[in-house]
């Protein structure tokens, strides 16, 4: 009997080795996709942040009501920190000039430019409604002639967003249902070749609680062990591509992408948990003779 046993438990090893592995690949096809997503999400983001509004400034505004207007920018809750910047009309003049050749402006006409302030705004306000009411506030303001975006490109960014982030979601449901299937059905390939063994202990008085927990218990360690396996393949991926594409150093959300790692983790244990569950109790209410 202990040859026996030894020789079952020598045989049942590679089988459980290719659970894990299985697994693994597949949590790490769906983390790979689901982190593309993120770092899409992220790339919108940071165009969105690119939108510059600009406030034209009356000819005769005063100094001081400069210094309030841009105070007013910096400490409001919709622009970005350090994105303010102010051009006066001989500084934009000059830069029309390197544009456009010295003929540009005749020296004995007035030049026809504003001073201006130009900022970005926090992609949360880069909707047509917010950028209205921020070009309304800033309007009311002393010294302020009118306020100026592309309202074209925001909604069609806007547009844009929602119809990907709409693709997005169905593609990524439609790759969890794939991935719950898959690793359920690999789960129920590797306690297979335990059917006679889960059923023997029943005949001989084992409560099911005594021989589902066994199982279960493997079955969360090795979703365990298959979630590390797969997070630290994509660790790896995303800092091979990051060294070839350093322009994403600046779009890294090292907690969204550790969050990401938590969650194939966790779904690794849960799915393969619960499917384990539910292989046991399904061979146990079998009859002996439907195991063959």
């Amino acid at each position: 009997m202990a040859e026996t046993g030894a020789h079952t438990t020598g045989k049942m090893k590679p089988n459980y080795f290719y659970s894990i592995i299985s697994v693994a690949l597949v949590l790490f096809v769906l983390g790979f996709f689901a982190m593309v997503i993120f770092n899409a999400r992220q790339l919108v983001r940071s165009l969105k942040e690119r939108v510059n509004l600009i406030v034209e400034l009356q000819p005769d505004v005063q100094k001081s009501e400069i210094e309030g207007i841009r105070r007013g920018i910096e400490q409001s809750i919709f622009a970005i920190p350090g994105s303010v910047e102010f051009t006066s009309k001989e500084q934009a003049a000059e830069l029309m000039r390197e544009d456009f050749g010295e003929d540009f402006l005749k020296l004995d006409l007035p030049n026809p430019l504003y001073d201006v302030f130009t900022f970005n705004v926090k992609a949360a306000y880069l909707a047509s409604d917010s950028l209205k009411a921020i070009r309304t506030r800033l309007i009311e303001r002393p010294g302020v002639v009118d306020v100026f975006y592309q309202e074209g490109l925001v909604n069609e960014i806007a547009e844009n967003i929602r119809s990907v982030s709409l693709i997005a979601l169905v593609v990524l449901a439609f790759f969890i249902f794939i991935s719950v299937a898959l690793i359920h059905n690999t789960v129920r390939l590797a306690l297979y070749a335990n059917r006679f063994l889960i059923k023997n202990m029943e005949l001989v008085g084992a409560s099911w609680e005594f021989i589902s927990h066994p199982y279960i218990q493997r079955g969360a360690w090795h979703g365990l062990l298959s979630g590390l396996i797969a997070s630290a393949g994509l660790l790896i991926l995303f800092l091979w591509v990051q060294s070839d594409i350093p322009g994403l150093r600046s779009l890294v959300d090292w907690a969204g992408i550790g969050l990401l790692f938590a969650l194939l983790l966790a779904m690794g244990m849960a799915i393969n948990t619960l499917s384990t569950y539910y292989v046991v109790r399904r061979y146990l209410k079998m009859r002996v003779d439907d195991l063959y």
